[in-house]
C-alpha cells in the first residue's frame, strides 16, 4: 500500500518566490522612475551631465528627452503603487513602462551612455520579476 504526502513545503517556497519577485519589481520600478523623474528634471533643465551629439540619427533635443524621461517615471512610479497593492493591471502596465524605459533608454544612449545601459539592465530586472509567474495565475 502506498501514500502520498502533500508536498506543503514545496508550493509554500514557490508562492513566496512569486510574492519575493513582485516586490522585487515593485521596489526596482519605483527606483526606475524615481531615478528617470530625477533624469527628466536634469535634461529639461539643461544640465552639463549629458553629452550633446549633433549626428544622431533619433533627432530630439536634450528637453524632449528630458520630458519623455519625466513623464515615464510618473507613470512607472504610479504603477509600482499598484504593483504594492497587488493589482493585476499593473503586472501588464509595469512590463509595458519597463519596455518603455528600455526603448527610451536605447534611443538617448549618446546623451548618457554608461547611465542609459544601467536603467536598460534595471527594466529588463523588472520586466523578468513581473514575468514570473504566481501561483493562481492562468
Amino acid at each position: 500500500m502506498t501514500t502520498t504526502h502533500p508536498t506543503h513545503g514545496h508550493t509554500t517556497a514557490k508562492r513566496d518566490l512569486a510574492t519575493s519577485t513582485m516586490i522585487f519589481a515593485a521596489v526596482m520600478l519605483m527606483i526606475a522612475g524615481i531615478l528617470a523623474v530625477f533624469r527628466g528634471i536634469a535634461a529639461i533643465a539643461e544640465d552639463e551631465v549629458f553629452v550633446s551629439t549633433s549626428n544622431y540619427i533619433f533627432a530630439f533635443d536634450l528637453t524632449g528627452w528630458g520630458w519623455i524621461h519625466l513623464i515615464l517615471g510618473v507613470v512607472a512610479v504610479l504603477v509600482s503603487m499598484g504593483l504594492f497593492q497587488g493589482a493585476g493591471w499593473a503586472r501588464v502596465t509595469g512590463v509595458g513602462i519597463a519596455g518603455l524605459v528600455i526603448i527610451a533608454n536605447f534611443l538617448s544612449l549618446p546623451a548618457y551612455p554608461v547611465w542609459s545601459v544601467v536603467m536598460i539592465a534595471m527594466s529588463a530586472f523588472i520586466i523578468w520579476a513581473l514575468c514570473t509567474p504566481r501561483r493562481g495565475d492562468a
